[in-house]
């Protein structure tokens, strides 16, 4: 069920390897459809066919990008994404969920990379014209548990990002902690701890606001 000329929400999941973010993406899409909200899933980088070209390449164990290259590839399938589905579906008046965004390359590359939060600020605006979620969900676990998971689900599979050592991801989970911080209001603080279900409950309760006006 959409709205007649009313504009869709976009919703992002964000956090570290492990935190459950595609999971808790699947459920949260299910609720929503279970309102009777028409529904978008997508992932980053990810979500067309440009940009699923650009992820083969970004996490393919054979090529060394450097933090620049990173940057720059992930902006771009970022901006194909925008432009051919999510804008698309968000003025459709479609919901739109999103397993990460933004806020992603502000803390692998920005932050764990080196790149600097302006500059990847600098490339969003370029190729995506500054777009941001209407709420951001980031899913916080602790580093033992998150790694366990990742572990669980990707064996000796990880791909070339999630098998940068701990001292990349911890400061990849700083910087996610940082950008909550700085912007409280487009961020809700979920904690990861606990079964889906569980976990997707909080989720739930922190889209209240935005559902009173679905």
């Amino acid at each position: 069920m959409t709205s007649a000329g009313r504009r869709g929400c976009f919703i992002a999941l964000e956090g570290g390897e492990g935190a459950g973010k595609s999971t808790q993406a699947r459920l949260l899409a299910d609720s929503l459809r279970g309102r009777g909200i028409d529904v978008v899933t997508t992932r980053e980088p990810g979500g067309t066919p440009g940009a699923e070209a650009l992820r083969a390449l970004l996490l393919d164990h054979a090529l060394s990008w450097g933090p620049r290259a990173e940057a720059l590839l992930f902006a771009a399938a970022r901006s194909d994404h925008v432009e051919q589905l999510i804008e698309p579906a968000l003025a459709a008046g479609s919901w739109v969920v999103c397993d990460r965004f933004v806020d992603s390359s502000r803390a692998y590359q920005g932050g764990a990379g080196g790149i600097g939060d302006k500059n990847v600020l600098a490339l969003h605006a370029i190729g995506s014209g500054n777009l941001l979620p209407d709420l951001t969900i980031m899913i916080e676990l602790e580093p033992a548990a998150a790694a366990a998971r990742a572990s669980a689900r990707d064996g000796d599979a990880a791909d070339r990002i999630g098998a940068k050592d701990e001292a990349y991801h911890a400061a990849v989970r700083e910087r996610f902690a940082l950008l909550a911080r700085q912007t409280p209001a487009r961020f809700a603080r979920i904690d990861g701890q606990g079964s889906a279900e569980e976990v997707h409950r909080r989720i739930m309760q922190s889209l209240a606001p935005l559902l009173e006006n679905a």
